[in-house]
């Protein structure tokens, strides 16, 4: 029987997001923009629905005069995406 996929995760640009997070300790909104070949306003839009689930946490800072966004997976992300993993893995093997 398949498993039910979590809605937040099938997108790809938030998929994309949760599996670079889960590999990594941080990441800047423009390494992450870079890596998904995302728009500035559709990654933005993505990132702010994986935050409000409380997938992920941004924090907003000056570097320079420059501001500067680094995201970070948090424990209730890194279940949802080793769930939506195991969830495929039904819909394959």
């Amino acid at each position: 029987m398949f498993q039910s996929l979590d809605p937040l995760l099938h997108s790809e640009l938030r998929l994309a997001v949760m599996s670079l997070l889960i590999n990594i300790e941080e990441a800047d909104f423009v390494y992450i923009q870079e890596k998904t070949q995302a728009t500035s306003g559709n990654l933005s839009v993505q990132l702010d629905k994986l935050e409000k689930a409380g997938y992920i946490e941004s924090e907003k800072a000056f570097f320079g005069k420059r501001p500067r966004t680094t995201c970070r997976i948090l424990p209730k992300g890194k279940q949802a995406f080793a769930d939506y993993v195991e969830a495929l893995k039904s819909y394959i093997g």
